[in-house]
């Protein structure tokens, strides 16, 4: 009685514990389903070419090549009222398209290098009142900068080399390109520093690198108004490019430039 009352203990116990019978050494194994493996196996090369196509769109992208930097401006800058009474004005933001052009590192003879900064201002000519437009872009590289302004006044060609004869200007040729009288002038860019941390403080100006000008007529009648394309060196510590190189530019440029007189 000891014995059976002992067994009928022990047998909740096995139940419990999930043991069952073993299967003994004569017992087959269950054989692996090979449609299940091959499914896996395709959802698995299904899953991988999945992962390979989304990678590149989602992850960042390894390509360090500097990309071309394209033309800042107020997106919805009002023109000052002298763009209004100007006939066909050229705003700072199609100069600036103009002459960001993606041969311009070539024609300045560094045709390795990217454009670091592009921009366009619609603004008007200093000591005018506000009265004479004056658009302007920039471009600039590592190794030389290139200005282009547009100025709509009654100022002729002729004029304006008579003003230069008080001025600073060194190297002054005359030429005629595109059918329009043209000049060509050297002079020091200005320089300015401004600190940011102090309104309203700025050092002195002092004199920036030397600089090379073309300007061309805007009429070919030479009725007023002209447009400077201006090179200089980013650094200073860089000889100017030849003369044929402003030339260059500036049969890109000029198409881009309504041509028409002034008033």
């Amino acid at each position: 009685m000891q014995a059976q009352a002992q067994a009928q203990a022990q047998a909740p116990v096995h139940a419990q514990a999930g043991t069952g019978p073993r299967p003994g050494p004569g017992t087959p194994e269950k054989e692996p389903n090979a449609w299940g493996q091959a499914a896996a196996a395709l959802a698995l090369f299904g899953a991988l070419g999945v992962a390979l196509w989304v990678a590149p769109r989602v992850m960042p992208s390894e390509d360090t090549t500097p990309q071309p930097v394209s033309c800042s401006e107020g997106a919805h800058e009002e023109l000052p009222k002298a763009y209004k009474q100007t006939p066909q004005p050229v705003t700072g933001e199609e100069l600036c398209k103009a002459l960001n052009r993606p041969d311009l590192a070539k024609l300045l003879g560094t045709p390795g290098e990217t454009a670091t900064t592009a921009s366009g201002t619609s603004d008007t000519a200093p000591l005018t009142d506000g009265k004479v437009a004056q658009p302007e872009a920039q471009v600039a590289f590592d190794t030389y900068t290139v200005n282009v302004s547009a100025t709509y006044n009654e100022l002729s060609t002729d004029q304006y080399v008579n003003l230069m004869k008080f001025g600073n200007e060194k190297d002054v040729k005359t030429l005629t390109l595109l059918g329009r009288p043209a000049v060509l002038s050297s002079d020091h860019t200005m320089k300015i520093e401004i600190n940011l941390g102090s309104v309203g403080s700025s050092g002195p100006v002092e004199q920036g690198p030397l600089a090379r000008t073309l300007s061309v007529a805007l009429d070919r009648n030479d009725r007023g108004g002209y447009c400077d394309i201006t090179v200089w060196s980013t650094s200073g510590a860089v000889a100017l490019p030849d003369d044929s190189v402003l030339l260059d530019i500036a049969e890109r440029v000029l198409p881009r430039i309504p041509e028409g007189p002034v008033r």
